[in-house]
């Protein structure tokens, strides 16, 4: 049955948080702005689009279960950084000796409704509960496979912070966060959360969570900088020039988590190709940089191998760090990084041509590096 969670829309900004978000510099002219000029979808007929999304998906999918491991979250890392891939663009990342969980999605699917939308191609590494303890819960944008209302609500018998971009907070309220545990921030704006520097940056994209787009949410790329370490998450985001800004005025970075997957030719400026992905990570002046938002949910008309692959051709060819995990797995930046292209053992035989990356041990070792 197609039931409708009716919650899941969340909430529309009001009062002293409407007021805050009518202040400021980005909201222009009723609505907030992208940092440059955005389409959400190219011109023309959305008949191309759909057709796209709901014929020849043999190659979306994997053919095999999905290898997951247990996150390595008993002991604290001796580095002092360690990232953890949850899956999609969920990242759990343990740095200076706090826990930080990126954009949780626990749920079955990523939709308002209880039997339909997009379900998982793998099960969750773990159990929410079974974690840990979280400090920081940082969400880049209302988006329901980076927005999830069930797991917002189990994480409310925690002692979190959430940190939201303005107006997101609406619907953390909505959901029964309380409010002395929101931090709301615009563009470029800093809070002090629990011994760590968070920083809301520039992303470009937009938010669409109920029947109708609010011109009153913001969507964010973030900086979490510790007293020895900082990372980058770019949530959802097209290429633009101001990953040069952000780690000029914020980096360089000992990870960068960048959105790789779920591109396509009809949505070209508000998802980044792995290609632009990689080109993103030397900008923002990031160490190693892990590829995120693709494996976990079929959101997109490409091969579901296709964003990992490209992105380790485009990092080999322009000498770029990367780490390639399984759904779970950890590591830490300074330590070593996974090299296995597990992915090629459940993915559907590529055609010819595809894969321009020899599978030999050496051919991946030079891609990757050993950390």
């Amino acid at each position: 049955m197609r039931r409708l969670r009716p919650d899941s829309f969340g909430a529309e900004p009001t009062g002293a948080r409407l007021e805050r978000i009518l202040r400021s510099p980005h909201f222009i002219d009723g609505a907030f702005r992208n940092p440059v000029p955005t389409r959400r979808l190219m011109a023309g007929s959305p008949l191309p689009v759909l057709r796209a999304q709901f014929t020849d998906r043999s190659r979306r999918v994997p053919v095999g279960a999905v290898p997951l491991r247990r996150p390595e979250t008993a002991e604290p890392p001796a580095s002092g950084l360690r990232t953890t891939w949850i899956g999609h663009a969920g990242v759990f990342v343990e740095i200076d000796g706090r826990r930080v969980l990126i954009d949780p999605v626990w749920s079955e699917r990523c939709s308002p409704f209880s039997g339909t939308g997009p379900r998982r191609l793998h099960p969750v590494p773990l159990p929410l509960r079974a974690l840990g303890p979280v400090d920081v819960v940082v969400i880049s944008h209302d988006h329901y496979d980076h927005l999830d209302m069930a797991t917002i609500r189990a994480l409310l018998g925690t002692e979190a912070v959430f940190a939201a971009p303005l107006g997101v907070g609406a619907h953390l309220a909505h959901w029964g966060v309380p409010e002395h545990r929101i931090v709301e921030l615009d563009w470029w704006e800093s809070a002090e959360v629990a011994g760590l520097t968070l920083t809301a940056t520039p992303a470009r994209h937009y938010c669409s969570r109920g029947p109708r787009t609010s011109p009153h949410l913001l969507w964010a790329s973030w900086v979490v900088a510790g007293p020895e370490h900082r990372v980058f998450h770019s949530g959802d985001t097209g290429h633009f020039p101001g990953f040069a800004e952000i780690g000029e005025r914020l980096g360089p970075f000992d990870a960068t988590m960048v959105q790789v997957g779920a591109y396509s030719e009809f949505w070209p400026q508000v998802h980044m190709t792995p290609e632009e992905g990689v080109r993103a990570h030397l900008e923002l002046r990031g160490a190693v940089m892990l590829p995120i938002h693709w494996g976990t949910f079929d959101l997109a008309p490409h091969p579901w191998e296709a964003p990992v692959e490209r992105t380790m051709y485009a990092a080999r060819q322009a000498g770029a760090r990367l780490a390639a995990p399984r759904p779970g797995e950890s590591f830490e930046p300074a330590v070593g990084l996974p090299l296995d292209p597990w992915w090629r053992e459940v993915a559907v035989p590529p055609v010819d041509g595809w894969r321009a990356i020899p599978t030999t041990r050496s051919a991946d070792e030079d891609l990757v590096g050993e950390g």
